[in-house]
């Protein structure tokens, strides 16, 4: 069975959502390891990803083609929702449905191998 995550060639929740939270996550503050210059500010409390607050969000960080080779240019510092995002197997997560049903991508499921 392949071990590859099928999320390195989807990118469709970076492009649907936005990518809200606490502000304290940016590493403008102490502790904080999102880089500061790729967000904006919603309110006092919360910022977002740039790119993210639109009617048709697509994430600064977001590098390569959705639905094929994609990636997180800033994967290891990425922001607590991104973190929490779990992908949808066999319909565990009805928003990364959507999102890949948005851009035109199957729901995943899981297949089993039988000895």
């Amino acid at each position: 069975m392949s071990s590859i995550n099928p999320c390195v060639t989807c990118g469709a929740c970076c492009a649907n959502f936005r990518v809200s939270f606490y502000w304290a996550e940016g590493n403008d503050a102490p502790g904080g390891y999102v880089p500061a210059e790729l967000t904006e500010q919603v309110n006092a409390f919360y910022r977002c990803m740039r790119g993210t607050n639109s009617g048709s969000p697509s994430c600064v960080a977001l590098q390569g083609e959705i639905g094929g080779v994609i990636s997180c240019s800033i994967y290891a510092d990425r922001p607590s929702p991104c973190r929490e995002f779990d992908i949808s197997i066999n319909g565990s997560n009805p928003a990364c449905d959507r999102a890949r049903e948005k851009y035109g991508m199957a729901s995943l499921i899981t297949i089993v191998e039988v000895a």
